[in-house]
């Protein structure tokens, strides 16, 4: 019988251990060469998913791969179900290609402009039942094939054979990008990891309201679109533009520096309307009653607005307006037209001139392009020609029509070309036109180009204010630096673990790194499942899962050493140990998922990143510890008849009885003390103790290669403010040195190179000199001035062009009789530039201010002047122009680069909130804590059927949550005053943020966790006695005192190799979960147990409040319970 009861327990387990064996082939699938996304990805594909509708919205195969490679991609990808677009355009595919796109059902859009496809590959093609647009530009299709086989596609409705699509730019992936990007392939990085930018735009609300435009889900959902639209034209750039909130659009461009990002704002928040209508003039009769309204307009109002339709039935309809005239513009007061200066938004008197508008029927707006090109006027200058479609063009040609001129007065009525809300040019009506005209200006190509561009992508529903409220920039350099950080602490604080829990628990140690090491695998294979992006908080979440996934095991095998000190033998041990430890675990852990949903509702994307990597390690370690655990210690105890599990003990606490009771009065003044002090430093410090995401302001960081021997931090801070005009920049300066820069990197700059990061705090008064857009520029003026002298030197960028020459041998046709040139790209420290960065440089050079760089793109090639063409990243780079590129506009763009770039600071971090998004920020982090707090006092009364317990341990966290504060005031005070920044305790001029805020949070689920073991073992031992006593705390704070010391040292091990190995990033984070997990472990003796038995003492002062407030008997607050479940 006893074999059967085994053998059916056996069974059991195993049943329950495959559980966790699924999951670990999930994680096989997601991180194995099998996955044919990861496949695609590494091949060099770009490929944009749409989570919502559970589709591949875009798929972009590499124009770099061989034939060979492409038919291999394309067979991966016919594993890719439901995918929406394919880009096939520049590749190397043949007919014989074709014929593998026949699983792709759903496909509705195909590119193989630039292929060398032939009439032959249509058939296969016109298998495609989805197809709706066809793009096949450049191609060996002839008319007589189209002719016969287009009819034979069901569903399309596009064919472009003449506008060939802008070619997306080659995407090279290196394989040793990164360590984490080879460790973890399948993981999407956060911008804190591999660098790039985070952008929060938001709609300006004064321009929307006095335009009368109404914001709506869908409005915001097209503004997203158009955005992108104008951010990646080529489809080819992993951007992530998305709604966020009523009225703000969040946008993420990775790897992207932040001297690229500058000129990618620009593009996104120019509105790109056009419409056109008639210049109201003073002759005809017709406009008498528009002028006369027009000129008794008060100077905040500038429309006029008539009513029109049957009585009962009338709507308002905008009849004319004044609108300012661009500077850039031709507009004059011939021929009778209205031109008066008025105020514009800004109160600025400027020239306006009157407008007037037709019917609806006569309304032009830019929905209404077919075509926009670049063209020249009727005096060979450069112009924006335009196309309507077919509605446009009726449109249009009833508005022209009847404005034609009077020819026999030599009388000629005006066109109002007005783009963005001014009007750019207004040529002359000669006659009716239908369906096209020319936008004239003094434009340069650069405009042209640019001009294009936008209006190709749309007009935005409404206009954005053009400075992100809250932007977030990281070099890819610091990116990397970070990710070669972050490994580091992985595997330092894994091997620490490792060689504690084996040397202190011999086989149980093992079955715990065993345990561990799925775990990771686990909470890797689920991040790659479920597509989470992996942040620096999401890191360090990893790290910190190490330290808490080992607190289960050490809570089961302290269990089991009871059950043996009892003198159960070995098998009952092993099934007492895990059956009586599991509730207690399920409930530690329950509070600490419940902070990462709070953490996940309300955090950024970073704090988020942290929020689901700590949720899935927390429920990957109950799997690991509780089912692979057992089974492990089941096959180790049934291949050989064991007496006994040895394990080591603490010294000097096993046999020991300590009466910490007896000391609560005594750790309550510490706890005053301390909590006090922490306290009046925190309020002496007032908002210095705020980060500039809960305050609003600016963030750079800058590196110095030379500084004078014993150059301090506040002698570098006084050398900034010392800068002439630097007031209106150094509103609450505060700056810290960061942690030493990777050795080799100072080995090759100047000795003492140190880096620091410079806060200056604004608020929406601070913008009134400065237009926001400008303020970057005048900070790295500002650090650029700062240390202009001989004494210091700044790391700043170098740009280096070596002689242009001619192509000597030419791939293509179009770089035949070009030019090339090697440009070296490297700063003063020598680290290497990304692909992307210099492709996003030369073709911002190239177009000039105000151009398009994402047209110039389309002009020169780029490599890596080096063993690797196809490298990512070098010092020196090929750059290729093709033939169409003067060498007069290739110097040009060289000279402008040298200009814009070299000398340049070079930094590496860019931060900025409004003032508005910090007080927002405020307000979730106060929410986030009532509202963890709250789930944990609710969860704890139903678990343990009283309130007693839930209001002891919110007694605990708040007691652990001041502490922690405190001594972040502490650790800043003593860093800016007392000199004491950096040295060996690395303390800092701590800022409080959201990440740390995080820090908090996990501080209140470690802290519960600790509370709650020593919670559940006073409920076992008071059993069902109604009163709680002294000796019964005292017995339970001993029985579990080796649990919470060793689960203490563990996590301490973790994150005090976070704080000191972790970097800059993470540093105030790890600050605060050092003193979490010291002050959390004292809190749940001396703190948390204490408060418990005064509560339930039912002669306490708090029951007797409780008693009178209820109306109640005395006695009657040891019987309050929840209610029953």
């Amino acid at each position: 019988m006893r074999k059967l009861a085994g053998s059916d327990q056996m069974t059991r387990w195993w049943g329950l251990a495959c559980v966790p064996a699924l999951l670990m082939v999930l994680t096989v699938a997601g991180c194995s060469d099998t996955n044919p996304m990861i496949k695609l990805r590494r091949a060099g594909a770009v490929i944009q998913q749409d989570d919502e509708r559970e589709k591949i919205e875009r798929v972009v195969l590499s124009k770099s791969a061989s034939a060979a490679q492409l038919e291999q991609q394309l067979n991966d990808l016919a594993e890719v179900p439901r995918v929406l677009e394919l880009d096939l355009s520049g590749t190397q595919v043949t007919d014989a290609h074709l014929k593998l796109l026949g699983n792709h059902d759903e496909l509705e859009t195909l590119d193989l402009s630039g292929t060398a496809v032939t009439s032959d590959g249509l058939p296969d093609l016109a298998k495609l039942t989805s197809l709706r647009k066809l793009t096949l530009s450049n191609t060996r299709v002839t008319d007589d094939g189209l002719a016969k086989h287009i009819p034979g596609f069901p569903a399309l409705k596009t064919l472009e054979l003449s506008r060939s699509r802008k070619p997306t730019r080659d995407v090279v992936v290196d394989e040793e990008e990164g360590v984490l990007e080879t460790i973890f392939s399948g993981i999407k990085l956060g911008i804190d990891l591999a660098g790039g930018a985070n952008l929060i735009l938001e709609v300006d609300e004064k321009l929307r309201k006095q335009q009368g435009k109404e914001l709506t889900p869908d409005v915001m959902s097209q503004m997203a679109t158009a955005i992108n639209k104008r951010a990646n034209p080529g489809g080819n750039k992993e951007l992530t533009v998305r709604p966020l909130g009523t009225n703000r659009i969040e946008v993420i461009i990775p790897k992207a520096d932040p001297q690229v990002v500058e000129q990618t704002k620009r593009m996104m928040t120019r509105l790109g309307s056009l419409e056109l209508a008639i210049l109201a003039n003073s002759r005809d009769a017709k406009f008498e009653s528009l002028v006369r309204k027009a000129q008794e307009l008060p100077d905040d109002q500038s429309q006029v607005i008539t009513l029109v339709g049957e009585a009962g039935e009338q709507k308002s309809q905008l009849e004319g307006e004044w609108l300012p005239i661009d500077p850039n513009g031709e507009v004059d007061g011939s021929y009778n037209v209205l031109i008066e200066s008025r105020p514009n938004l800004q109160g600025v008197e400027v020239d306006h001139v009157l407008v007037a508008y037709g019917s609806d029927t006569q309304r032009v707006k830019g929905e209404h392009l077919y075509r926009v090109y670049q063209t020249n006027d009727d005096n060979g200058r450069l112009a924006v020609g335009f196309t309507l479609n077919i509605g446009g063009g009726n449109r249009f040609a009833d508005l022209t029509g009847s404005n034609e001129p009077d020819k026999s007065e030599g009388f000629y009525r005006r066109l109002a070309i007005i783009l963005d809300g001014k009007v750019f040019s207004a040529p002359t009506l000669e006659s009716r036109i239908s369906n096209s005209g020319i936008i004239r200006g003094d434009f340069t190509r650069q405009e042209i180009n640019e001009l294009i561009g936008v209006l190709e992508a749309g007009a935005l529903e409404v206009p954005l204010n053009p400075e992100p409220i809250s932007e977030l920039t990281i070099s890819p350099t610091l990116g990397g630096d970070v990710q070669k950080k972050g490994i580091m602490a992985i595997s330092i604080a894994s091997i620490a673990v490792v060689v504690f829990m084996i040397g202190y628990y011999r086989f149980s140690g093992i079955v715990a790194v065993v345990c561990l090491v799925l775990n990771l695998l686990l909470v890797m294979g689920t991040m790659i499942f479920i597509e989470a992006t992996f942040t620096l908080p999401g890191l360090a979440g990893l790290v910190l899962t190490i330290g808490m996934a080992v607190d289960a095991n050490v809570l089961i095998f302290e269990r089991i050493r009871e059950e043996q000190r009892r003198g159960g033998v070995v098998r009952m041990a092993i099934q007492n140990g895990f059956s009586r430890a599991f509730t207690t675990i399920v409930d530690a852990n329950v509070t600490t998922l419940l902070v990462a949903v709070v953490l996940y509702m309300i955090g950024t994307d970073q704090v988020r990143g942290f929020a689901v990597t700590l949720f899935i390690g927390i429920v990957m370690s109950m799997f690991t510890a509780l089912f692979v655990g057992r089974l492990l210690f089941d096959i180790w105890e049934r291949r050989k008849s064991r007496q006994q599990l040895k394990m080591n003990s603490l010294p000097g606490i096993a046999g020991r009885e300590f009466n910490f009771i007896g000391w609560r009065r005594v750790a309550s003044v510490v706890s005053l003390v301390v909590i006090i002090g922490g306290m009046v430093s925190l309020w002496s410090r007032g908002e210095n103790n705020f980060d500039i995401d809960f305050r609003g302001g600016r963030a750079v960081s800058f590196e110095l290669l030379k500084t004078p021997q014993g150059t301090t931090t506040e002698q570098i801070r006084q050398k900034l403010l010392d800068v002439p005009d630097a007031k209106q920049l150094s509103n609450s300066l505060s700056l810290e040195e960061l942690t030493a820069i990777e050795e080799e990197e100072v080995a090759s700059s100047a000795a003492g190179g140190r880096r620091f990061r410079l806060r200056t705090t604004t608020t929406n008064d601070d913008k009134g000199e400065a237009q926001q857009d400008d303020v970057n520029k005048a900070i790295q003026e500002w650090i650029a001035d700062a240390f202009s002298g001989n004494e210091f030197e700044l790391a700043t960028m170098t740009v280096k062009p070596g002689q242009v020459v001619q192509i000597a041998d030419p791939v293509e046709a179009d770089y035949a009789e070009g030019h090339e040139v090697v440009v070296s790209f490297a700063d003063a420290n020598q680290t290497e530039v990304r692909r992307e960065n210099v492709q996003a440089y030369v073709a911002e050079a190239l177009a000039g201010p105000g151009g398009d760089p994402n047209q110039a793109e389309l002009e020169f090639k780029i490599s890596a002047d080096g063993v690797d063409p196809a490298a990512a990243t070098s010092m020196k780079w090929m750059v290729r122009f093709k033939k169409s590129v003067a060498k007069s506009k290739v110097d040009g763009a060289l000279a402008g680069m040298v200009t814009t770039l070299d000398g340049q600071p070079r930094f590496d971090e860019m931060t900025s909130f409004d003032s508005a998004v910090a007080n927002e920020m405020q307000q979730s982090a106060v929410l986030a804590m009532i509202f963890s707090l709250v789930a944990i006092v609710a969860y704890i009364w139903f678990r343990f059927q009283r309130i007693d317990f839930g209001l002891a341990a919110v007694v605990a966290l708040v007691h652990d949550v001041l502490v922690v504060l405190g001594g972040v005031a502490l650790a800043g005070h003593a860093a800016s005053t007392m000199g004491m920044d950096g040295g060996m305790l690395q303390l800092q001029d701590f800022k409080i943020n959201l990440p740390m805020v995080a820090a908090f949070l996990t501080i209140v689920g470690y802290s519960l966790n600790d509370t709650i073991v020593v919670f559940d073992r006073i409920r076992e031992v008071r059993g069902k006695n109604p009163s709680l006593t002294p000796e019964m705390v005292n017995l339970s704070l001993n029985q579990t005192l080796s649990r919470t010391l060793l689960t203490s040292i563990t996590t301490l091990i973790v994150v005090v190799i976070l704080y000191f190995g972790g970097g800059d990033g993470i540093h105030g984070f790890a600050y605060c979960l050092v003193l979490g997990v010291v002050v959390g472990t004292y809190s749940s003796i001396f703190v948390a147990s204490p408060a418990l038995l005064w509560m339930m003492d039912p002669n306490s002062g708090f029951n007797r409040l409780a008693g009178s407030l209820s109306g109640a008997p005395k006695s009657s607050a040891s019987q309050r319970t929840a209610p029953q479940a």
